[in-house]
């Protein structure tokens, strides 16, 4: 099992899909999952990218089968960086393209601002730039909700809002139970995190291409809240789908994926 240790307290997990042509150089793309995830949570996009682009699929520290973090764990946006870095390194990775979302979308835009030697373009999926104002009210809430009933109930309930109307029953399951897999000691470790994050400050520090990809009826922001942030970013495109999920990496598989292969091919060396 591909692991790596961060520090003497956390084992990193990370998957590698690699379906290039080995008689040639292939780019690689990191791809970050969103809260309560791991690296599975972008499985159907393996078809589209893995042909063309080396993958590497990590589980977020203390998510997945990453070592599990304490509740009282110190979270923050560096940290989290900076286990991305010792990843990259670990691998022997100069520079690559960088996928995330929803939270993970947080985390990779102010990686990408903090580090913009690194990161060839970025492309973020539902990407709340300022949880600390869209989402502070929701995660007391869910914090009081998952101290009382645990993960699953919680995945349970909340997940026609993060997939939206049009998800079949099946696929809501399968989140559900794809969520309910993480601590609890994680979750309410990193939920603390979560309404403190606002990198809407640095956006303009972003120096590679960015593709942001939304939907008509997120309930993370609208089309135009989406628009409004878009323009503090240099070299911003951004595409907007038709669906009332703020998951759109997993409701818009597809399109998303092919969308982003297109975006990073144009942008490719």
């Amino acid at each position: 099992m591909p692991m790596f240790s961060t520090d003497s307290s956390c084992d990193i997990f990370y998957q590698i899909d690699d379906f290039t042509d080995p008689w040639n150089p292939a780019e690689t793309v990191v791809l970050l999952h969103g809260n309560a995830e791991s690296g599975e949570a972008w499985r159907s996009w393996i078809p589209h990218l893995g042909r063309h682009l080396r993958i590497i699929r990590p589980d977020l520290r203390g998510f997945g089968r990453s070592t599990a973090t304490l509740e009282g764990f110190p979270w923050t946006l560096k940290v989290l960086g900076d286990d991305l870095i010792k990843l990259t390194q670990h691998l022997k990775i100069q520079s690559f393209h960088l996928v995330a979302a929803k939270i993970g979308g947080t985390i990779a835009l102010n990686f990408a601002a903090e580090h913009p030697e690194l990161v060839k373009t970025l492309t973020v999926l539902g990407a709340p730039p300022s949880p600390k104002n869209s989402l502070a009210h929701t995660v007391a809430v869910w914090v009081e909700q998952l101290k009382k009933d645990g993960l699953e109930p919680w995945a349970r309930e909340s997940m026609r809002g993060r997939l939206g109307s049009r998800a079949p029953e099946k696929m809501l399951e399968y989140w559900t139970q794809l969520m309910a897999k993480t601590a609890l000691s994680t979750q309410l470790g990193f939920m603390k995190m979560v309404p403190t994050l606002d990198v809407r400050p640095g956006l303009s520090k972003i120096q590679c291409p960015t593709l942001v990809i939304t939907t008509t009826g997120s309930g993370l922001g609208s089309v135009q809240d989406t628009e409004s942030w878009c323009k503090l970013i240099k070299h911003a495109t951004m595409l907007v789908l038709d669906d009332d999920s703020y998951h759109v990496a997993a409701v818009k598989a597809e399109e998303s994926a092919a969308a982003t292969l297109d975006f990073i091919q144009k942008h490719s060396s």
